[in-house]
Protein backbone atom coordinates (compact mmCIF):
# COMPACT_ATOMS: atom_id res chain seq x y z
CA UNK A 1 0.00 0.00 0.00
CA UNK A 2 2.71 2.59 1.04
CA UNK A 3 4.75 1.48 -2.42
CA UNK A 4 1.53 2.25 -4.61
CA UNK A 5 1.08 5.67 -2.63
CA UNK A 6 4.78 6.70 -3.27
CA UNK A 7 4.44 5.77 -7.10
CA UNK A 8 1.12 7.54 -7.35
CA UNK A 9 2.50 10.58 -5.76
CA UNK A 10 5.86 9.98 -7.82
CA UNK A 11 4.48 10.17 -11.31
CA UNK A 12 1.56 12.70 -10.16
CA UNK A 13 4.04 15.16 -8.76
CA UNK A 14 7.43 14.08 -9.90
CA UNK A 15 7.16 12.46 -13.48
CA UNK A 16 4.08 14.51 -13.67
CA UNK A 17 2.19 11.79 -16.26
CA UNK A 18 -0.60 14.06 -16.29
CA UNK A 19 1.45 16.41 -18.28
CA UNK A 20 3.13 13.48 -20.09
CA UNK A 21 -0.66 12.29 -21.50
CA UNK A 22 -1.90 15.83 -21.99
CA UNK A 23 0.68 16.77 -24.76
CA UNK A 24 0.22 12.62 -26.07
CA UNK A 25 -3.55 14.20 -26.28
CA UNK A 26 -2.82 17.12 -27.98
CA UNK A 27 -0.65 16.43 -30.81
CA UNK A 28 -2.66 12.72 -31.42
CA UNK A 29 -6.18 13.87 -30.87
CA UNK A 30 -6.40 17.81 -31.33
CA UNK A 31 -3.82 17.88 -34.40
CA UNK A 32 -4.46 14.29 -35.88
CA UNK A 33 -0.62 13.61 -35.84
CA UNK A 34 0.47 10.44 -36.98
CA UNK A 35 1.94 8.86 -33.37
CA UNK A 36 4.61 6.95 -35.36
CA UNK A 37 6.37 9.94 -37.07
CA UNK A 38 9.23 11.90 -36.26
CA UNK A 39 7.11 14.67 -35.85
CA UNK A 40 5.04 13.40 -33.17
CA UNK A 41 8.34 11.92 -31.09
CA UNK A 42 10.28 15.05 -31.23
CA UNK A 43 7.31 17.76 -30.43
CA UNK A 44 5.98 15.72 -27.68
CA UNK A 45 9.22 14.82 -26.35
CA UNK A 46 10.01 19.08 -26.46
CA UNK A 47 6.60 20.57 -24.86
CA UNK A 48 6.50 17.89 -22.33
CA UNK A 49 10.21 17.97 -21.46
CA UNK A 50 10.09 21.79 -21.42
CA UNK A 51 7.21 22.36 -19.23
CA UNK A 52 8.37 19.63 -16.86
CA UNK A 53 11.63 20.75 -16.43
CA UNK A 54 10.18 24.34 -15.95
CA UNK A 55 7.82 23.36 -13.39
CA UNK A 56 10.35 21.00 -11.29
CA UNK A 57 13.28 23.49 -11.22
CA UNK A 58 11.47 26.16 -9.66
CA UNK A 59 9.79 24.10 -7.48
CA UNK A 60 12.98 22.51 -6.65
CA UNK A 61 15.30 25.49 -6.48
CA UNK A 62 13.12 27.36 -4.31
CA UNK A 63 13.45 24.63 -1.38
CA UNK A 64 17.41 23.93 -2.14
CA UNK A 65 17.88 27.59 -2.00
CA UNK A 66 15.96 27.93 1.04
CA UNK A 67 18.80 25.46 2.34
CA UNK A 68 21.39 26.76 0.74
CA UNK A 69 20.47 30.42 2.61
CA UNK A 70 21.86 29.22 5.73
CA UNK A 71 25.59 28.55 4.20
CA UNK A 72 26.81 31.77 2.79
CA UNK A 73 30.72 32.07 1.27
CA UNK A 74 31.81 33.00 4.78
CA UNK A 75 30.03 30.61 6.52
CA UNK A 76 31.00 27.72 4.49
CA UNK A 77 34.46 29.19 4.50
CA UNK A 78 34.57 29.10 8.30
CA UNK A 79 33.35 25.83 8.27
CA UNK A 80 35.77 24.44 6.41
CA UNK A 81 38.48 26.01 8.03
CA UNK A 82 38.07 24.05 11.54
CA UNK A 83 38.77 20.61 9.62
CA UNK A 84 42.14 19.14 8.88
CA UNK A 85 42.89 16.45 6.10
CA UNK A 86 40.86 14.14 4.73
CA UNK A 87 38.09 14.90 6.73
CA UNK A 88 38.50 18.68 5.43
CA UNK A 89 37.88 17.19 1.91
CA UNK A 90 35.30 15.67 2.96
CA UNK A 91 33.42 18.37 4.35
CA UNK A 92 34.40 20.36 1.35
CA UNK A 93 33.01 18.53 -0.83
CA UNK A 94 29.89 17.88 1.50
CA UNK A 95 29.06 22.10 1.62
CA UNK A 96 29.90 22.23 -2.50
CA UNK A 97 26.20 20.08 -2.84
CA UNK A 98 24.19 22.17 -0.63
CA UNK A 99 25.74 25.44 -1.72
CA UNK A 100 24.33 27.42 -4.87
CA UNK A 101 27.28 27.73 -7.42
CA UNK A 102 27.45 26.57 -11.25
CA UNK A 103 31.75 25.42 -12.38
CA UNK A 104 32.31 29.15 -13.37
CA UNK A 105 30.42 31.07 -10.41
CA UNK A 106 32.57 28.85 -8.02
CA UNK A 107 35.94 30.49 -9.32
CA UNK A 108 35.57 33.57 -7.35
CA UNK A 109 34.18 31.66 -4.29
CA UNK A 110 37.43 29.17 -5.01
CA UNK A 111 39.74 32.67 -4.45
CA UNK A 112 38.40 33.64 -1.35
CA UNK A 113 38.59 30.60 0.04
CA UNK A 114 42.73 30.28 -1.13
CA UNK A 115 43.03 33.66 -0.01
CA UNK A 116 41.55 32.94 3.18
CA UNK A 117 44.27 30.79 3.96
CA UNK A 118 42.33 27.44 3.61
CA UNK A 119 44.51 24.82 1.88
CA UNK A 120 44.21 24.32 -2.29
CA UNK A 121 42.94 20.38 -1.81
CA UNK A 122 40.17 21.66 0.27
CA UNK A 123 38.97 23.97 -2.10
CA UNK A 124 39.07 21.63 -4.64
CA UNK A 125 37.31 19.18 -3.31
CA UNK A 126 34.55 22.55 -2.88
CA UNK A 127 35.51 23.35 -6.70
CA UNK A 128 34.67 20.09 -8.17
CA UNK A 129 31.36 19.40 -5.74
CA UNK A 130 29.94 22.42 -6.33
CA UNK A 131 29.02 22.01 -9.95
CA UNK A 132 28.94 18.43 -9.90
CA UNK A 133 26.25 17.70 -7.13
CA UNK A 134 23.64 19.95 -7.06
CA UNK A 135 20.42 19.87 -4.48
CA UNK A 136 17.90 21.02 -7.38
CA UNK A 137 19.90 18.74 -10.62
CA UNK A 138 20.31 15.91 -8.13
CA UNK A 139 16.71 15.87 -7.04
CA UNK A 140 15.45 16.52 -11.29
CA UNK A 141 18.21 13.60 -11.87
CA UNK A 142 15.99 10.89 -9.61
CA UNK A 143 12.68 12.56 -11.07
CA UNK A 144 13.84 11.67 -14.66
CA UNK A 145 15.38 8.49 -14.35
CA UNK A 146 14.84 6.90 -10.94
CA UNK A 147 16.17 7.36 -7.10
CA UNK A 148 18.93 4.73 -7.19
CA UNK A 149 20.64 6.40 -10.03
CA UNK A 150 20.29 10.00 -8.52
CA UNK A 151 21.89 8.38 -5.18
CA UNK A 152 24.88 6.54 -6.80
CA UNK A 153 25.44 10.14 -9.64
CA UNK A 154 25.71 11.64 -5.56
CA UNK A 155 27.90 9.12 -4.03
CA UNK A 156 30.05 8.88 -7.20
CA UNK A 157 30.69 12.85 -7.55
CA UNK A 158 31.10 13.46 -4.20
CA UNK A 159 34.11 10.30 -4.44
CA UNK A 160 35.59 12.05 -7.26
CA UNK A 161 35.52 15.42 -5.58
CA UNK A 162 36.89 13.83 -2.05
CA UNK A 163 39.84 11.65 -3.55
CA UNK A 164 40.69 15.05 -6.65
CA UNK A 165 41.00 16.91 -3.44
CA UNK A 166 43.18 14.63 -1.55
CA UNK A 167 45.35 13.91 -4.09
CA UNK A 168 46.29 17.68 -4.88
CA UNK A 169 46.84 17.87 -0.72
CA UNK A 170 49.08 15.12 -0.77
CA UNK A 171 51.40 16.57 -3.54
CA UNK A 172 51.60 19.70 -1.90
CA UNK A 173 50.51 21.85 -4.89
CA UNK A 174 49.05 24.85 -2.95
CA UNK A 175 52.35 26.54 -4.51
CA UNK A 176 50.90 26.00 -7.96
CA UNK A 177 48.35 28.49 -7.34
CA UNK A 178 48.66 32.81 -8.81
CA UNK A 179 50.62 34.66 -6.59
CA UNK A 180 47.42 37.12 -6.77
CA UNK A 181 44.95 34.40 -4.99
CA UNK A 182 47.98 33.37 -2.14
CA UNK A 183 47.05 33.76 1.36
CA UNK A 184 45.98 37.21 2.91
CA UNK A 185 47.84 36.98 6.15
CA UNK A 186 45.76 39.95 7.03
CA UNK A 187 42.36 38.32 6.92
CA UNK A 188 41.48 36.74 10.48
CA UNK A 189 38.30 34.20 9.71
CA UNK A 190 37.00 34.34 13.26
CA UNK A 191 36.66 38.01 12.80
CA UNK A 192 34.24 37.32 9.58
CA UNK A 193 30.70 38.48 10.41
CA UNK A 194 28.30 35.74 9.24
CA UNK A 195 25.13 37.03 8.34
CA UNK A 196 21.72 35.72 9.67
CA UNK A 197 18.72 36.13 7.87
CA UNK A 198 15.00 36.21 9.25
CA UNK A 199 12.53 33.66 7.53
CA UNK A 200 11.14 35.84 5.17
CA UNK A 201 14.83 36.53 4.25
CA UNK A 202 15.30 33.18 3.44
CA UNK A 203 11.72 32.78 1.56
CA UNK A 204 12.80 36.19 -0.31
CA UNK A 205 16.06 34.73 -1.01
CA UNK A 206 14.58 31.16 -2.53
CA UNK A 207 12.70 33.14 -4.68
CA UNK A 208 15.58 35.68 -6.02
CA UNK A 209 17.77 32.75 -6.33
CA UNK A 210 14.53 30.93 -8.69
CA UNK A 211 14.71 34.05 -10.99
CA UNK A 212 18.29 34.44 -11.00
CA UNK A 213 19.05 30.56 -11.96
CA UNK A 214 15.94 30.17 -14.37
CA UNK A 215 17.46 33.17 -15.97
CA UNK A 216 20.87 31.92 -16.21
CA UNK A 217 19.84 28.62 -17.54
CA UNK A 218 16.78 28.98 -20.04
CA UNK A 219 18.62 29.04 -22.79
CA UNK A 220 20.85 25.98 -21.87
CA UNK A 221 17.80 23.95 -21.10
CA UNK A 222 15.84 25.16 -24.25
CA UNK A 223 18.99 23.63 -26.52
CA UNK A 224 19.00 20.65 -24.32
CA UNK A 225 15.25 19.88 -24.64
CA UNK A 226 15.49 21.04 -28.58
CA UNK A 227 18.52 18.46 -29.31
CA UNK A 228 16.70 15.64 -26.76
CA UNK A 229 13.94 16.48 -28.82
CA UNK A 230 15.76 15.77 -32.01
CA UNK A 231 17.50 13.06 -30.66
CA UNK A 232 14.29 10.99 -29.70
CA UNK A 233 12.16 11.64 -33.24
CA UNK A 234 14.89 12.23 -35.89
CA UNK A 235 18.35 10.02 -34.95
CA UNK A 236 17.57 6.22 -35.54
CA UNK A 237 18.14 4.08 -32.45
CA UNK A 238 20.70 1.72 -34.41
CA UNK A 239 22.81 4.61 -35.29
CA UNK A 240 23.46 5.59 -31.60
CA UNK A 241 23.54 2.56 -30.20
CA UNK A 242 26.52 1.79 -32.68
CA UNK A 243 28.15 5.08 -31.54
CA UNK A 244 27.19 5.09 -27.58
CA UNK A 245 25.71 1.64 -27.33
CA UNK A 246 27.36 -1.48 -25.15
CA UNK A 247 28.90 -3.18 -28.00
CA UNK A 248 31.16 0.20 -28.48
CA UNK A 249 34.32 -0.28 -25.58
CA UNK A 250 35.06 3.66 -26.66
CA UNK A 251 31.44 5.25 -25.66
CA UNK A 252 32.78 6.31 -22.36
CA UNK A 253 35.17 8.13 -23.92
CA UNK A 254 33.79 9.38 -26.41
CA UNK A 255 30.90 11.14 -24.09
CA UNK A 256 33.28 12.14 -21.83
CA UNK A 257 35.38 13.75 -24.11
CA UNK A 258 32.21 15.26 -26.73
CA UNK A 259 30.70 16.85 -23.36
CA UNK A 260 34.43 18.93 -22.32
CA UNK A 261 34.25 21.48 -24.43
CA UNK A 262 29.87 22.42 -24.19
CA UNK A 263 29.03 24.18 -21.39
CA UNK A 264 25.67 24.23 -19.77
CA UNK A 265 24.02 23.64 -16.14
CA UNK A 266 23.24 20.25 -15.74
CA UNK A 267 19.58 21.36 -16.17
CA UNK A 268 20.38 21.53 -19.52
CA UNK A 269 21.88 18.26 -19.83
CA UNK A 270 19.27 16.37 -18.54
CA UNK A 271 17.03 16.62 -21.82
CA UNK A 272 19.69 14.96 -23.69
CA UNK A 273 20.15 12.55 -21.38
CA UNK A 274 17.01 11.37 -20.74
CA UNK A 275 16.69 11.11 -25.36
CA UNK A 276 20.15 8.96 -25.12
CA UNK A 277 18.68 6.65 -22.86
CA UNK A 278 15.91 5.92 -24.14
CA UNK A 279 17.48 5.35 -27.59
CA UNK A 280 19.30 2.63 -25.69
CA UNK A 281 22.54 4.39 -24.65
CA UNK A 282 23.40 2.24 -21.25
CA UNK A 283 23.03 5.16 -18.27
CA UNK A 284 27.07 5.41 -17.53
CA UNK A 285 27.88 6.52 -20.59
CA UNK A 286 25.10 8.93 -20.27
CA UNK A 287 26.34 10.18 -16.70
CA UNK A 288 29.83 10.54 -18.02
CA UNK A 289 28.36 12.86 -20.67
CA UNK A 290 26.85 15.10 -18.01
CA UNK A 291 29.38 15.06 -15.83
CA UNK A 292 32.15 16.31 -18.52
CA UNK A 293 29.82 19.31 -19.25
CA UNK A 294 28.78 19.91 -15.57
CA UNK A 295 32.64 19.85 -14.35
CA UNK A 296 35.02 20.25 -17.39
CA UNK A 297 33.01 22.80 -19.32
CA UNK A 298 35.56 24.61 -21.75
CA UNK A 299 34.78 27.93 -20.54
CA UNK A 300 35.09 27.04 -16.43
CA UNK A 301 38.86 25.28 -17.18
CA UNK A 302 39.76 28.44 -18.87
CA UNK A 303 39.20 30.68 -16.03
CA UNK A 304 41.03 28.25 -13.93
CA UNK A 305 43.88 28.27 -16.00
CA UNK A 306 43.44 32.30 -14.65
CA UNK A 307 43.82 31.57 -11.02
CA UNK A 308 46.33 28.22 -10.92
CA UNK A 309 49.32 27.42 -13.02
CA UNK A 310 49.93 24.67 -15.14
CA UNK A 311 50.57 21.71 -13.48
CA UNK A 312 47.67 22.07 -11.18
CA UNK A 313 45.09 22.73 -13.81
CA UNK A 314 46.46 19.51 -15.31
CA UNK A 315 46.26 17.37 -12.26
CA UNK A 316 42.39 18.41 -11.85
CA UNK A 317 41.90 18.02 -15.38
CA UNK A 318 43.10 14.45 -15.17
CA UNK A 319 42.14 13.84 -12.06
CA UNK A 320 38.33 14.54 -12.56
CA UNK A 321 38.77 13.10 -16.27
CA UNK A 322 40.01 10.02 -15.46
CA UNK A 323 37.11 9.52 -12.36
CA UNK A 324 34.78 10.53 -15.08
CA UNK A 325 35.56 7.43 -17.12
CA UNK A 326 36.17 4.82 -14.38
CA UNK A 327 32.58 6.09 -13.42
CA UNK A 328 31.27 6.00 -16.49
CA UNK A 329 32.09 2.07 -17.23
CA UNK A 330 31.85 1.00 -13.37
CA UNK A 331 27.99 2.14 -13.83
CA UNK A 332 27.65 0.18 -17.45
CA UNK A 333 28.95 -2.82 -15.81
CA UNK A 334 26.72 -2.80 -12.82
CA UNK A 335 23.73 -1.23 -14.99
CA UNK A 336 21.49 -3.70 -13.89
CA UNK A 337 21.21 -2.96 -10.46
CA UNK A 338 20.53 0.73 -11.03
CA UNK A 339 17.58 0.39 -13.58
Amino acid sequence: MLKEILVFLNNLLLKMTWLENSVNWLFKDVFNMDEFSWAYKSLTFFFYDLIKIFILLSVLIYFASYIQSYFTPERTRKILSKYKGVWANVIGALLGTVTPFCSCSSIPIFIGFTKAGLPVGVTFSFLISSPLVDLASVLLLGTIFNWQIALAYVVVGLIIAIVGGTIISIFKMDKYVADFIKVDNNQNLDEVEIESLTKKERRKYAIDQVKEIIHRVWVYILIGVFIGALIHGLIPREWIETTLGKNNPFSVLIATVVGIPMYADIFGTLPIAEALVSKGVQIGTVLAFMMAVTALSLPSIIMIKKVVKTKLLLTFIGIVTLGIILMGYLFNTFSYILI
